[in-house]
């Protein structure tokens, strides 16, 4: 007995060691196509005396290369940015801006302005052979320490709406991988150094790492980020409830409010505006007094799957030159803008 129980453990200190060694020989390779994000913005703050004013934020996450000028990341990473800077392992600091971006699956593209040399990249794995149990680890920069490494396990899966329409669909990959501040939008790979997952986030109730992760999978992100051609317009944009509807008066059911703009952007150039207001609305915390966007290219905004189906065509098909008409109600007006 005292045999196969020596043989036991032997067997599993074995086991752990090889499982070690094969980690770190995985994350060599992989950890320099990891980088760092900077990000500034502009946003509406609320101060103790209730007055509302703009101020500039700073926002920190991670991404990984697909290419030598181009990465991956969460999109709440980089919503709304005024300037983005990449910053690789060794030291060097590139410029960005958002390609495309998806709010519900939390996952955006960024391009660099220049390529960068000698770039380390990495690839795309099927999440959709994943399974619960299966060993995965994740490498990002958690408080701007970059390079950090954790390891956990696949717990589960969490799927919706998994159809044609890009602003609903969803597919999580929860895991038990230490996941902190700074994390999001890098990598979850699997034993063979590929991409199966890019980090979103983390349900705690310490606000630290001790609860349970969430990553957007590897699948639904190449479809929607490498395949689609959406553009990203550089607006963050809330769909009214029809009771928000009614308290602000939009003359119709549903409408996009208008929060922050990135001057930068497709939106920013057409001059759409942003709210200036911070306020709790139907229980829900805003940001007012910007555009309201009631029709995208004479697509009047209703809260159906049709009418996204059609949005989303359109967006797909925008080009590098985007033609874009908006309706909206600025200030109890209706007008339409266009792009140039």
């Amino acid at each position: 007995m005292q045999k196969i129980t020596l043989l036991i453990s032997l067997f599993c200190f074995t086991f752990i060691k090889l499982t070690a060694q094969d980690l770190s020989e995985v994350y060599s390779k992989v950890n320099p196509a990891v980088v760092s994000i900077f990000v500034e913005e502009n946003t509406v703050v609320t101060s103790s005396d209730l007055k509302s004013q703009k101020v500039s934020v700073n926002g920190l996450g991670s991404g990984f290369m697909i290419s030598d000028n181009l990465l991956v990341t969460a999109a709440h990473v980089v919503r709304v940015p005024e300037r983005i800077q990449i910053k690789f392992s060794d030291g060097e600091i590139i410029t960005g801006k958002v390609v495309s971006s998806y709010n519900a699956p939390d996952i955006a593209l960024v391009k660099l302005f220049r390529p960068k040399l000698n770039a380390v990249t990495v690839k795309f794995g099927d999440s959709d052979k994943l399974k619960v149990g299966q060993q995965i680890f994740i490498v990002g920069s958690p408080y701007g320490l970059s390079a950090s490494f954790s390891s956990g396990y696949v717990s589960s899966f969490r799927r919706n709406n998994l159809g044609e329409n890009p602003f609903t669909s969803t597919e999580f990959i929860q895991t038990d991988a230490a996941i902190n501040q700074g994390n999001s939008g890098g990598p979850m790979f699997n034993l063979e150094g590929e991409v199966v997952g890019i980090v979103s986030h983390i349900t705690t109730q310490s606000g630290g790492f001790d609860g349970i992760g969430y990553a957007s999978s590897s699948n639904l992100a190449s479809k929607l980020l490498i395949e689609n051609k959406m553009p990203w317009l550089g607006a963050e944009l809330h769909l009214l409830t029809l009771k928000q509807a009614k308290l602000l008066n939009v003359p119709q059911q549903y409408g996009l409010l208008v929060q922050r703009v990135s001057s930068n952007s497709i939106f920013g150039r057409m001059g759409v505006k942003g709210g200036d207001s911070e306020v709790q609305l139907n229980g829900k915390n805003l940001i007012i007094g910007g555009d309201i966007i009631l029709a995208f290219n004479d697509i009047k905004i209703e809260l159906n799957d049709e009418t996204l189906l059609k949005l989303s065509d359109v967006a797909n098909n925008l080009g590098d030159e985007p033609k874009i008409k908006l309706k909206i109600l600025r200030e109890g007006k209706i007008i339409t803008i266009e792009s140039k």
